[in-house]
């Protein structure tokens, strides 16, 4: 009895921390170098890696020499950094990450509360009831029309960002690109009258809201500027497939080249939703007998989140140094970007390290580290 509590205990302590994982930064990356002084860029160009898209970095200078409106948009200064030398924009890594997390997080969730009971009808039941619920959510958001407004705001927030346009809650008008909004504001600051032009139903409309309407103002004017005809669904699936081909597009617009690389991108999704139904199914079925391989995959599988995290990083960024584009400025040999700690590329600084995130992921190993033990121990005292 007293080992199911504390088994119980720590998991409900690890479903807390898989919620201040998915909202928390979990990778940081900076660039230093002489023409960024360090009175005004303290961090570098700095950028943010949460599961759900990359975030700026940098914060507002306020000092008496220098004064900013607004932190810098270290995510777009990277990015114009980087395509210097054939670089594609960071928003073109891990597609499908992103537009999965929110599903992922709970998934590894449904996982911890089937480990909790020992009982292989209470586990079947509980894990049944939570991955039809997880499918369920998963299909509505994915491939059903409007389903792209069931993925988290932050998510929504990543995309518009890194296609340069304004995310701020200010923004009143959709086609507004963040440059456009930033200048009518200073000119507002000033006194000076700007007439933009009216969005529709704006008032009314939340804020994850006016991000989607951005997006698809964009995505329309999109299809009528290529000659294409899709309308817009507003399914997670065409949205993230369109946004990936325009992030590859956003400096080195070779159609030959991208088109290939967004069937790929589409297919794999394809294949990661199948591929869920499928470990659930499994999970489901082979994890009934407690103590088995499958029943400890349960706890194991979420343990190793750090692992899969750093896996799925380095891959990345493996792309990104080897998937250099010839329409860059310069010509550089395919390169292994810095993973953890400092590197040089030209005369750029780059640093790159664990952010809270990381460490709450580590925190959440080591006390499903005890649980595993602590049930382990209670299967032996039972002889199970």
């Amino acid at each position: 009895m007293k080992q199911n509590l504390i088994v119980t205990g720590l998991t409900g302590l690890s479903l807390l921390l898989l919620v201040a994982i998915f909202v928390s930064p979990i990778w940081w990356v900076s660039l230093t170098a002489p023409n960024y002084p360090p009175e005004a860029f303290p961090d570098g160009v700095r950028i943010q890696f949460h599961m759900t898209g990359v975030f700026n970095g940098c914060r507002k200078v306020e000092k008496e020499e220098i004064q900013e409106v607004e932190a810098l948009d270290c995510v777009h200064e990277m990015d114009t950094i980087n395509h210097y030398v054939g670089m594609y924009p960071i928003a073109a890594g891990g597609p499908i990450e992103r537009a999965f997390s929110q599903f992922l997080m709970p998934f590894l969730g449904v996982m911890l509360l089937g480990f909790v009971f020992t009982s292989p009808g209470l586990r079947t039941l509980v894990m049944g009831v939570g991955f039809a619920a997880i499918l369920v959510m998963m299909y509505l958001t994915i491939y059903a029309d409007d389903g792209f407004r069931l993925e988290s705001e932050a998510y929504v927030t990543a995309l518009v960002t890194s296609l340069d346009q304004d995310a701020s809650a200010e923004a009143e008008t959709p086609s507004e690109s963040g440059v456009v909004a930033a200048l009518r504001r200073s000119l507002e600051a000033s006194g000076v009258k700007v007439d933009a032009p009216p969005a529709a139903d704006s008032a009314a409309l939340s804020y994850k809201e006016r991000l989607i309407k951005q997006l698809s103002v964009t995505f329309e004017k999109d299809q009528q500027r290529t000659g294409k005809d899709e309308a817009w669904n507003g399914s997670t699936f065409q949205v993230m497939s369109w946004h990936y081909g325009k992030s590859l597009g956003r400096y080195f617009n070779n159609p030959a080249e991208i088109e290939p690389m967004v069937k790929t991108v589409k297919m794999a999704t394809h294949v990661v939703f199948g591929g869920l139904i499928a470990a659930m199914l499994l999970l489901l079925v082979a994890s009934r007998k407690t103590g088995s391989l499958f029943y400890w995959l349960l706890i194991l599988v979420p343990i190793a989140l750090p692992v899969f995290f750093i896996i799925d990083y380095t891959a990345w960024l493996w792309f990104f140094g080897h998937n250099l584009n010839a329409m860059g400025a310069f010509t550089v040999k395919p390169f292994m970007p810095t993973v953890f700690g400092q590197g040089k590329v030209a005369q750029f600084a780059t640093h790159s390290y664990p952010s809270s995130g990381f460490g709450l992921m580590l925190l959440m190993s080591l006390v499903l580290g005890i649980a595993a033990l602590t049930r382990r121990k209670q299967l032996r005292d039972a002889g199970t």
